[in-house]
């Protein structure tokens, strides 16, 4: 395991009860929903976000106090808080992808629960994987940092000319075509089942077309995440717990917020600045341990600086808190402004 996953924070013992922890949480979570499918009610949903937010918290301060300085992670506590906040605004920004999804499908209410947690395991494990990826090519490669942040930089320009678009315009992935139109279906929902059984045929039902889109998506979000953590800690153990944490209140957001979501208008800049500036950072990382020989003949360039922890911590939580800010004191406006054109048209009348 070390030879892939390397040094890190966690001695295996914590590795293990992180992971059996966190299986442990989503059977318990899976088990309710099962048995009880329903619309979640705010106060229900505020309770369990803030106690998932709280854990996340507490899990951050015990870092920091505790935890030592390491080769991989010299600031443990501060690269978890860096990476947690950058994976849960990346989680937030899903939301409209996830929102979009369920109103194409039709889904019930009283369904998107299961639907989101079937979603959000399969993300874990997906990005379970990732990480292993990862940190086995960190560990061998030091030019992956080259790849890493030029595709973050790629991202962020592409996210930033799409930030202006209609969130609505949403299209099915390959896959999720395939099994449309090749696999036998129904389009009777049998509650939060996958399958069901048709004239003694068995099919598919609305949910595992929901699931499998879900998944597929949550694939091509690990995409941008896992490189976008790499760049603030190259710890595994951090990773993980901070993408467990990011994605553990997402359920609960997504019946919070989702009105809300709406009017953060500003938020795809925000995240495009944030990706980039971690692109960034790694590229300058990547020259400042460069072994590549067309660059430089292979020796590290001393010029190219390491950006600190603590200074990435205070761009994202600036960038963040400005994003959001400038988002719903704009958004507020417009709907003011729209408001009054609709009210204004009557006003005349009734003087009139």
């Amino acid at each position: 395991m070390n030879a892939i996953l390397g040094d890190s924070v966690a001695s295996p013992a914590v590795w293990a009860i992180t992971i059996v922890v966190t299986v442990g949480v989503l059977l318990v979570d899976l088990l309710v929903i099962a048995r009880r499918p329903h619309e979640p009610t705010m106060p229900e949903v505020s309770r369990h976000l803030a106690f998932f937010v709280g854990m996340a918290v507490l899990f951050g301060v015990a870092l920091l106090i505790f935890a030592q300085p390491h080769e991989l992670s010299p600031n443990p506590g501060a690269e978890f808080f860096a990476g947690w906040l950058t994976e849960y605004s990346l989680s937030v920004d899903n939301l409209f992808i996830f929102i979009i999804i369920m109103n194409s499908f039709a889904v019930p209410r009283k369904y998107q629960q299961t639907a989101l947690m079937i979603g959000i395991v399969l993300a874990l494990i997906m990005r379970a994987i990732f990480i292993v990826i990862g940190a086995a090519a960190i560990n061998e490669y030091s030019w992956v940092f080259y790849i890493f942040g030029l595709f973050l930089v790629y991202t962020a320009v592409k996210l930033a000319k799409e930030g202006g678009e209609d969130e609505d315009e949403y299209e099915e992935n390959k896959l999720v075509k395939f099994a449309e139109s090749h696999l036998p279906a129904t389009k009777e929902w049998n509650g939060t089942k996958l399958f069901s059984v048709e004239n003694g045929k068995r099919v598919i039902t609305p949910m595992f077309l929901v699931v499998l889109t879900l998944g597929t998506t949550d694939l091509l979000f690990a995409l941008d995440s896992i490189p976008a953590i790499y760049g603030l800690t190259r710890d595994p153990y951090l990773v993980f717990t901070a993408n467990i944490f990011a994605l553990m209140g997402l359920r609960q957001l997504y019946f919070l917020i989702g009105g809300l979501l709406q009017r953060l208008i500003y938020l795809s800049y925000g995240l495009a600045f944030l990706l980039a500036f971690i692109g960034v950072k790694l590229i300058l990382h990547a020259m400042h341990e460069n072994e590549l020989p067309f660059i430089n003949g292979g020796e590290h360039i001393a010029w190219a600086p390491d950006i600190p922890i603590w200074l990435s911590l205070v761009v994202i939580i600036g960038t963040l808190a400005i994003t959001a800010v400038a988002s719903l004191v704009v958004s507020g406006r417009m709907s003011a402004a729209e408001q009054d054109a609709a009210t204004g048209p009557r006003r005349d009348w009734e003087d009139g």
